[in-house]
C-alpha cells in the first residue's frame, strides 16, 4: 500500500512540473528527497499516516539544522500538507 501511496504523491509532483512556479518546483524537488528517505525509514507501520509522520519529522530535522529559510520552511510544509491531502483522496 505504501508504494502505491508514494507513487501517487510522486505523480502529483511530476504533474506540476509544466505549470509550477520556481518556488513550487523547489519545494516539490526538496520534498521528493525527504519522501524517498521517509519511505525507506518506515518500520512495520506502512500506513499513510506513518509516512506523513516520517516526512514531517524529516522536514523538522532539516529545519532544525538550518537547511531552509523561514520562507522556504513555510513553502515546503504547505506543499507537503497539500500533496498528502491530494494523495489521500
Amino acid at each position: 500500500m505504501i508504494a502505491e501511496f508514494e507513487a501517487r504523491i510522486l505523480a502529483l509532483i511530476d504533474d506540476m512540473v509544466e505549470h509550477a512556479s520556481d518556488d513550487e518546483l523547489f519545494a516539490s524537488g526538496y520534498l521528493r528527497g525527504h519522501l524517498t528517505l521517509a519511505v525507506a525509514d518506515l518500520d512495520e507501520d506502512h500506513s499513510a499516516d506513518a509516512l506523513y509522520r516520517n516526512v514531517t519529522q524529516s522536514l523538522e530535522t532539516a529545519i532544525s539544522a538550518g537547511e531552509l529559510s523561514p520562507r522556504d520552511q513555510a513553502l515546503v510544509k504547505e506543499m507537503w500538507d497539500t500533496l498528502y491531502q491530494k494523495a489521500s483522496h
